[in-house]
């Protein structure tokens, strides 16, 4: 699963650091601020490190010994549209239930951040940019589908075996996870602050939860939570960092639930080299 490149946006205005705290101990410790609530949240808040993934299509020739039927699944089939252009119609999965015509798209596995790069036959193709009027040849639908707009269509098929932003290949490099929001920045912010203190050498942050339950001095009794039952519910023993995770993960998932089907292959990965 992907992990957290970079580190969420912080304010830490707030946070009155001592004097002297060197930038190097505020990235480094706003970055394991970020990594362990992205894993405390259920590791569903992003961006996440770029994935770069191939998207192949399922056969409809496997085991097809029956002949074509347009309200089935079965092969690809050639026509001819009305422009003239010959393409592909697929009965199978390949084209939009909703759509009048043929809508090229793909799927994704999200939720989909954004899109770093789409690439076909070792051409980049066009990103949109909404803020200087770009439509660009593609964008995103809800739930992680990419669609076509610039009036082709994806690849049917592409060479697994030829390196990435070759001709014949089809390459998709994106982030995951969901936008982050003004509380996420907050819990984020005080989580930093909070690594920052204790381990730049003052007395609170991550070095001031003692291992101790119970004090007793001079007749004063004072009574402490245990550090341990705490993190081991997924919380940190910051108000605004667990109001935070029991707002966006009540049920302390480790990550988000998914649903598998043998008949929608995911895109290919290169994991190694």
């Amino acid at each position: 699963m992907p992990n957290v490149c970079d580190p969420w946006p912080t304010d830490l205005t707030c946070c009155d650091l001592p004097e002297g705290t060197e930038t190097e101990t505020i990235d480094r410790w706003t970055r394991v601020a970020s990594i362990m609530l992205w894993m405390l949240s259920g590791r569903r808040w992003g961006p996440s490190c770029p994935v770069e993934v191939r998207p192949c299509r399922r056969s409809c020739l496997d085991g097809w010994g029956y002949g074509i039927r347009w309200d089935s699944s079965g092969p690809w089939v050639p026509y001819k549209g009305v422009d003239g252009l010959w393409r592909n119609a697929s009965p199978c999965s390949c084209t939009g239930g909703c759509s009048c015509g043929e809508l090229c798209e793909v799927y994704l596995p999200g939720p989909v951040y954004d899109i770093v790069k789409v690439d076909v036959d070792g051409d980049e193709l066009p990103a949109p940019d909404p803020d200087q009027g770009v439509i660009g040849a593609y964008r995103v639908d809800a739930p992680g589908m990419l669609v076509r707009t610039d009036g082709e269509c994806w690849p049917t098929c592409q060479d697994m075996a030829a390196p990435s932003g070759t001709p014949g290949t089809f390459t998709v490099t994106y982030r995951t996870g969901l936008p982050l929001d003004e509380a996420a920045i907050a819990a984020v912010s005080d989580l930093a602050c909070h690594y920052i203190k204790g381990c730049g050498g003052s007395s609170c942050g991550c070095k001031s939860n003692k291992n101790v339950s119970r004090l007793n001095r001079q007749g004063f009794e004072m009574e402490f939570a245990d550090p341990t039952l705490i993190y081991s519910e997924g919380r940190t023993g910051l108000p605004l960092v667990d109001a935070w995770l029991a707002a966006v993960n009540p049920g302390r998932l480790a990550s988000a639930s998914r649903v598998y089907s043998p008949d929608l292959p995911r895109p290919r990965a290169t994991t190694w080299p």
